[in-house]
């Protein structure tokens, strides 16, 4: 049980509890939107990052299903409880390696974080995640559990999580290109080779290979976004990695990122500098790579805006696109239609412009079970969530706090699958407020409610099921 324990029960109770800032005529508060909430936001200074945001990922407690942020900074790597999404929590920090950076990348592999930079003489830095669940009073300072120096800037770390292996890209080892090391035993990553043959990799996706292509089956499969071409890799054999095919396009400026569909026949990938070179709006190029050995560029989609496009990723049959000075842009992805793409949704965290320039957003993390995206950027980290995957409320029963006196507790009582049985409120006698009556579980959570302000309340215990009312006068 996490010991920061003031709201111990905040993903279930709070104002509105999965939008604080709801998108309502094509604004949030300040922030363009459609189809998505704001939810929460952190400045930089509020995660102590000296001058810019930059790449993220996300980590789920396999223990207490917590859900955490993992964000970098110029100075650091912050991790943020966003249980309860609309009171995030700044757990703790891992500072620099060596010095501050614009860029810094954060990964993931059983419950460790593995962090680069392009700080000089940085290496890989090794977290143990599962460290933040004992944190008295946040934010608390690390260090890291591991370190490989092996090698010095990075500019990425890519990881496949089915094989155990994270692939550093963009340092000086390998002419640029990825560096094979071995994190099985997370403590004790070891570097067990590398690929130098299409030279500098900016980005890439490692997979094991389950499409179309039935040549490869079963392989390790490398994506690698390489300045200007897919260089696509089998890396099945880490001392004999074997290039497959490398792909160019048209109007090229610097390939940057991209991820492959679920089925593993289409990537999705992006290139940074060709709105600013070209002038065109930002452009989604789609691949067809049902043969892995002969990609071909099927379809081209343009945005809404003139932004520049930078970190996407691949959630089922949508894809969540940080496209720089107009923010997450949510895509609908259908092959079977002539356009294969086409905006659903978008929130903006830049409301200024939307100009091929390099601010507003970084990158996001789209896959929370909870439906919470977050989003990092070069001026702070937001979370947010699609609007209509709110909780449907029942009107009663109603029930009011009053007063509301700092002893004030709401109980709450659930089932092994998370479903409400019982809540209580007791005052500072114990004499119980209320009481809905259901089978008693010892899954039992309380939550002070004494720093509520006056107004409705939603208590919910599972996103598929109606919230339940209360007031606070």
């Amino acid at each position: 049980m996490r010991k920061y324990t003031s709201i111990v029960i905040a993903l279930f109770l709070g104002i509105n509890v999965y939008s604080q800032t709801p998108c309502e005529g094509g604004m949030a508060g300040i922030y363009p939107c459609m189809g998505y909430d704001l939810v929460s936001h952190l400045t930089l200074s509020e995660m102590g990052i000296s001058s810019n945001g930059n790449d993220c990922w996300g980590w789920t407690d396999p223990e207490t299903g917590t859900e955490y942020a993992l964000m970098g900074g110029s100075n650091r790597a912050v991790f943020i409880d966003i249980s309860n999404a609309t009171n995030p929590i700044v757990i703790g920090y891992l500072p620099t390696a060596t010095e501050p950076s614009l860029w810094r990348d954060i990964k993931v592999y059983n419950n460790h974080a593995f962090i680069v930079s392009e700080a000089g003489g940085h290496g890989l830095q090794v977290f143990d995640l599962t460290r933040l669940r004992d944190v008295d009073s946040p934010p608390m300072e690390f260090d890291a559990d591991a370190y490989l120096d092996d090698f010095g800037h990075s500019h990425n770390v890519a990881i496949n999580e089915e094989t155990g292996f994270a692939y550093s890209i963009g340092g000086s080892p390998f002419n640029g290109g990825p560096q094979f090391i071995n994190i099985q035993d997370p403590l004790n990553p070891v570097t067990v080779g590398g690929y130098d043959g299409d030279g500098y990799t900016h980005d890439a996706q490692i997979f094991i290979y389950h499409g179309p292509d039935t040549e490869h089956e079963g392989k390790e499969i490398f994506l690698g976004f390489n300045e200007n071409s897919l260089t696509i890799v089998d890396v099945t054999d880490k001392t004999e990695p074997i290039q497959l095919s490398r792909t160019e396009y048209e109007e090229s400026a610097y390939t940057h990122q991209g991820w492959i569909n679920e089925d593993h026949s289409i990537v999705f990938m992006n290139d940074e500098i060709d709105e600013s070179n070209f002038g065109f709006n930002t452009r989604t190029l789609i691949m067809d790579v049902s043969d892995l050995d002969s990609p071909e560029l099927i379809q081209e989609h343009f945005g809404t805006t003139g932004a520049i496009d930078h970190n996407l990723y691949v959630k089922g049959d949508k894809i969540f696109e940080s496209n720089y000075q107009s923010g997450l842009r949510v895509l609908q992805i259908n092959l079977d239609s002539e356009e294969i793409l086409s905006e659903i949704g978008y929130f903006d965290v830049y409301p200024s412009n939307d100009s091929p320039n390099y601010d507003g957003t970084w990158s996001n993390y789209p896959w929370f079970e909870s439906g919470n995206v977050i989003i990092s950027a070069f001026d702070g980290f937001f979370v947010v969530r699609e609007s209509a995957s709110g909780i449907s409320e029942i009107e009663t029963p109603k029930f009011s706090i009053y007063p509301n006196p700092t002893s004030d507790m709401l109980n709450v009582i659930m089932d092994e699958n998370q479903k409400l049985l019982s809540y209580t409120i007791t005052d500072i006698t114990g004499r119980m407020v209320l009481l809905e009556t259901g089978i008693l579980s010892s899954v039992n959570y309380s939550v002070d409610v004494s720093s509520l302000l006056p107004g409705i309340y939603t208590l919910s215990v599972n996103e598929n099921e109606a919230g339940r009312k209360f007031i606070v006068e």
